[in-house]
Order: structure tokens, then sequence, then C-alpha cells
């Protein structure tokens, strides 16, 4: 029996759409939340709303951890058997160690697999994965897609509204000045991913209503010189404002596409329930 041609890997901090849970040769490995003793598999054994409720309970914020090698070889092992190749699109390397892993699994498992870097997370690897798919079925290679996805990912623009400073900066991703000022002055500060794939703080704003009025001109500005196919909205368990963060962007862009998910439990632990994003790539 021949070998299908490519498998597509990804994590759970991608947001998986219905159509990519049903395709049968995308797969995804769970990255793990960690409560104490307690270790749950994201989006598998713990969902998003358990996730919030046992935070707002607990006053706990947990800790996540990558897939292990293993898991990775093991995957690698079988995937090798049913296909030529894998394509793995991750989390930026700089916010997890989730890329090493699957890279380190590979080569155990000496498959081939281009190991691709998203420079971000949620559904900017979503959007990487639709792409490359589309790439693979008008012919590409497989290393043919992966260059051409490494390049898409430099293009990738997000804006973050965090929903809990706290999370944020027990989770090591704020520094301390940074973390005062937001409590201490009620700044809201409008994060990034940049382009090296790392968070920072991009700019400070005295309200949420300012920052998605800054975020919408942040918009407006690649809009104007880029080609924008779609923009995606990511909410922690706030879809009524992200539909009105939808609305307010289709006054102003009605023809472009707009679409509305939630953050992934690992992500939730970072940034909390409450939090907003919007992110697109330039073409």
């Amino acid at each position: 029996m021949a070998k299908k041609k490519i498998a597509w890997v990804t994590d759970s901090t991608a947001y998986i759409s219905k159509e990519l849970a049903e395709n049968p040769d995308v797969y995804v490995l769970p990255l793990g939340i960690i409560f104490d003793n307690e270790v749950f598999e994201d989006g598998v054994d713990l969902s998003v709303q358990e996730l919030y409720t046992r935070i707002r309970n607990d006053k706990e914020v947990p800790k996540t951890s990558q897939p292990s090698v293993g898991k990775f070889a093991e995957l690698y092992e079988k995937l090798k058997e049913e296909y030529e190749h894998a394509i793995a699109v991750h989390i930026s390397s700089k916010l997890s160690g989730t890329l090493d892993s699957s890279t380190s699994g590979k080569n155990m498992a000496e498959f081939n697999v281009e190991v691709v870097d998203s420079l971000s997370m949620s559904h900017a690897i979503t959007s990487l994965i639709y792409k490359g798919i589309e790439l693979a079925d008008k012919g590409m290679s497989a290393t043919e897609v992966a260059d051409r996805l490494r390049e898409t990912a430099k293009r990738g623009e997000n804006y973050i509204l965090l929903g809990n400073l706290d999370q944020f900066y027990k989770g090591g991703r704020m520094s301390g000045t940074q973390y005062l000022l937001g409590n201490i002055l009620k700044i809201k500060p409008i994060i990034r991913i940049n382009t090296n794939g790392e968070f920072e703080l991009f700019e400070r704003v005295r309200s949420e209503k300012k920052a998605i009025t800054r975020m919408i001109d942040l918009l407006k500005n690649s809009y104007e010189k880029n080609t924008i196919h779609q923009v995606q909205i990511m909410h922690g368990n706030v879809f009524d404002k992200a539909a009105e963060l939808k609305e307010l962007i289709q006054v102003q862009f009605p023809d472009l596409d707009i679409f509305i998910g939630e953050i992934s439990s690992t992500i939730a632990v970072h940034a909390g329930e409450g939090t907003l994003a919007i992110l697109w790539h330039n073409e």
C-alpha cells in the first residue's frame, strides 16, 4: 500500500477547528497543565471552562509543560509507517520548548519531518496549517511548503489585551515594573509577539476602550499596505467582547473576513480569562 504524502502535526496551543479535528492527516499533541501534583492534558482531560473554574475557586495559577520528546518520537514512529513526510507547525520556540521536543523526537524516529516555528501561537498556527494544506494540494513538496510557511510566519501580526496581569506575571512573561504599572496606574498594556517570536510590551493605554481603538488603527495601517485575507479575534471566555470588536472592525472593513475563536487552555493559563486578541498575516 502506497504511503500518503504529508502528515500535519501541531500542538494544543493552536486553535483546532472542527475541520482540522476531523482531518485524518492532522495530529495534535497536547501540552500539559499542572496544578500542584496533578497533570492534565490540554483539551483532552481539562477543558477551558474547567480551567477557569479551578483558577477562580482555588486562586492557584497552574504551570504548563511541553509534550515530551518521547511522545513526539512515538508519534513520528507511527507516522513514518503511513506517510512519506510530516510538517510540524508549533508555538514559537521563544515561548515554549515544544518545537525543540518535536525536533528531537523526529531525529529519534529518523523520520522526514519539516519542523516550522510559527513565531506565534493560537490561530496563527492554524492559518499556517491551512495554507500548508492548500499548497500541498497544489503539488508542492513538503520542503517547499515548509519554506513557504516559514516566510509567511514572519509576516504575522498580533495584538493582545491580557485578561489577567497576575497570571502573566507569575508565569514569568512580564517584568515586575510592567506588572506594577499595570496594577497601580490601571494602565491597559497592549502585548504582542514580535517578529522574533517573543512577548513584548507594545504600548501602554489608559483604558480598554482606547486599547481596542488602537488595535483597530494598527489593523488599518496594515490593511492599507498589505493584502489581508482574514482577521482572527481570539478571546478568553468573553465572546460578547469579541463580537463587539468584530462589529467595530466590520464598520471600517466591510469586506474583510473576520473569525472569532477561543484561546486554548494552555494559553489561558498565562493570559487569563478576559483576554482579547486580534491577529492576521500580511500577504
